[in-house]
């Protein structure tokens, strides 16, 4: 897809969430870039300005996009779908949220789409997309900032080198092969998956992570593989705890993994 045609699609998807998502949200807003550093970071900038109302950030090329622990996510157009989401929430506990969000965006794209805790989407042991969360004070307003990057077309394959820890990458996947049959562009999983999602984090704000635990267990990419922390730890991927944290079976019992501590790939 060419670039007019890739940016014309996103502003007929961006028009399609905003009439689904703003009845619910007074002052949401949608907004199209054709390239930028970040939506992320983006959005960032703008909280330290002041900026809390809730908006969408589609971007049809991102330059220097950032996924967990630093990594990058480069997005070309059309072949990608890239996005960030800024809502003020205002839940009893933010623990499980990056979960919440990947379980709402697995079931809005595949069947057979499952999560790598904490933040990937995968199928069949590839990787489709990540997902990061951060969050911005904004006055009496805590934003929430939900970056999500999918990949639409085939991407190319990925250096076969593997990481500090000698894990290879996992291979990396696109929608139009995970999904023949559903014919999307990028603004078409965009109008599918952006709507549920912004209900999603409806329930999570009113529930917290509880009512998304059996959900995130049947997508459970991980549960009963033999897994790899970044620290060196290594043992048995175990479930999720309540507040969403990783269950770790290892040498020295059962523990408790949180979020932010470590990254976590098969052996």
């Amino acid at each position: 897809m060419n670039t007019a045609r890739a940016l014309a699609d996103l502003h007929s998807a961006a028009e399609a969430v905003w009439q689904a998502v703003a009845p619910g949200w007074p002052g949401f807003a949608v907004e199209v870039l054709p390239t930028i550093d970040s939506t992320n970071t983006e959005l960032m900038r703008r909280a330290r300005q002041g900026q809390a109302d809730p908006v969408l950030l589609v971007a049809l090329e991102q330059t220097a996009g950032r996924g967990r622990r630093g990594r990058g996510w480069v997005s070309e157009p059309g072949a990608s779908l890239t996005f960030s989401l800024g809502l003020p929430l205002r839940p009893a506990s933010w623990s499980g949220l990056s979960l919440a969000v990947g379980v709402s965006l697995a079931e809005s794209l595949h069947p057979e789409v499952r999560l790598k805790w904490p933040n990937d989407l995968w199928w069949q042991d590839r990787k489709l997309g990540g997902i990061l969360v951060e969050t911005a004070n904004v006055g009496t307003e805590r934003l929430a900032i939900i970056g999500v990057g999918l990949n639409v077309e085939p991407p190319p394959p990925l250096p076969a080198e593997p990481d500090a820890q000698g894990v290879a990458p996992m291979p990396p996947v696109g929608l139009q092969t995970v999904a023949p049959a559903a014919g999307l562009s990028a603004g078409g999983w965009l109008v599918r998956a952006l709507p549920p999602l912004v209900r999603d984090l409806v329930a999570f704000e009113r529930e917290g992570f509880a009512p998304f635990a059996a959900r995130f267990e049947a997508r459970d990419a991980l549960r009963g593989r033999a897994v790899r922390l970044s620290d060196g730890q290594e043992g048995v991927a175990d479930g999720v705890r309540a507040d969403g944290a990783l269950w770790l079976r290892g040498a020295a019992g059962r523990v408790a993994v949180v979020q932010h501590e470590v990254s976590v790939r098969p052996c």
